[in-house]
């Protein structure tokens, strides 16, 4: 899928930030709800956001409402080993370089307008994803899915990999749900 109609898509710059930053904390505020008690969603927080070093690495895609060049959309792919976490989860960064044909590129920090679910998007960006990491040298993707976005991840091919907390704190746990897939 090189393209979704109404949609345009170009890499995210550092002058993105803000309004990357504020598109995912409307989507987590809006979408994981339905999936996570308040507890959980607060807790969300402390791991979920922006890193701004796919931004840096020029793997973080922007995708916008061609027609009001609203920021509708976000995720990108990354070359390095953490898995999941924006700039202030420290626990879960691991900024080394993964090994194109053996390790799993990552799948990051997909996020969706709430007033844009259900309209292709997130696979949009994942097919973007996958194919930037595919030409970049990498067979195989992973990501930590959350349980808003398992659904999404299911239906485009992925599959379970390992059950895990993506954050735990106060006798409160965020299920995540590490998945893969071939490229």
């Amino acid at each position: 899928m090189a393209s979704l109609a109404g949609f345009t898509h170009r890499r995210a710059l550092p002058a993105d930030e803000d309004a990357i930053a504020a598109l995912m904390e409307l989507s987590i505020s809006a979408l994981l709800p339905a999936f996570l008690t308040p507890q959980q969603v607060a807790l969300s927080r402390s791991i979920m956001g922006l890193d701004r070093q796919l931004i840096v690495d020029g793997t973080y895609f922007a995708v916008h409402d061609a027609a009001s060049g609203q920021l509708v959309a976000s995720g990108g792919w990354s070359p390095r080993a953490t898995l999941y976490g924006g700039d202030h989860s420290t626990a879960q960064r691991n900024a080394a370089l993964l090994k194109m044909g053996t390790d799993a590129a990552r799948i990051r920090a997909m996020y969706t307008h709430p007033d844009f679910t259900r309209r292709g998007l997130g696979r949009y960006v994942l097919a973007i994803c996958e194919g930037a990491a595919r030409k970049a040298g990498f067979t195989r993707v992973e990501l930590m899915a959350t349980l808003a976005g398992e659904p999404l991840y299911r239906a485009c091919g992925y599959e379970p990999i390992e059950h895990m907390i993506s954050a735990s704190a106060g006798g409160v746990d965020v299920p995540g749900l590490r998945m893969g897939k071939t490229i």
